[in-house]
């Protein structure tokens, strides 16, 4: 574990491309800045964001996207907690956490965030839409 923590109200931003190669890219950039921010890597809260970011960068990709239009991953960590943001461009489109049969193949992934964050919601925006997770920080609070 790193010895100093950021300052509280730390934020991290960026634009990705609304391709699984993007969704897999934005699930690396969230645990590496955990990392800068001195939230190690296999912690139990970057193994939380890790797969919250996953599923909403992915819901985005597969479920959000616009030819030509990117999607933007956000992170802010402060006192009250870590809040992670996936914003695309189709605010027509918004997600349910559903009831799947058994077996099913997909449609899981809002569960997954359920489960795993305090609370979890969708903005609208201008354009589009937010989806965003809320995760304590526990023992890695600035």
């Amino acid at each position: 574990m790193k010895a100093e923590i950021t300052p509280a109200g730390a934020e991290f931003v960026q634009r990705l491309n609304s391709t699984h190669r993007g969704a897999r890219l934005a699930r690396r950039l969230a645990v590496h800045q955990l990392d800068e921010w001195g939230v190690p890597y296999g912690s139990e809260l970057s193994d939380d964001v890790a797969v919250i970011v996953a599923e909403l960068a992915t819901n985005a990709v597969v479920h959000g996207s616009v030819p030509g239009r990117d999607f933007e991953l956000r992170l802010t960590i402060g006192a009250a907690g870590l809040r992670i943001e996936v914003s695309d461009a189709r605010g027509d489109r918004r997600p349910e956490a559903c009831e799947r049969e058994p077996g099913a193949e997909a449609g899981r992934g809002l569960r997954l965030v359920e489960a795993l964050a305090e609370k979890w919601g969708v903005a609208e925006r201008v354009v589009g839409k937010t989806v965003w997770a809320e995760c304590r920080t526990g023992g890695f609070a600035p």
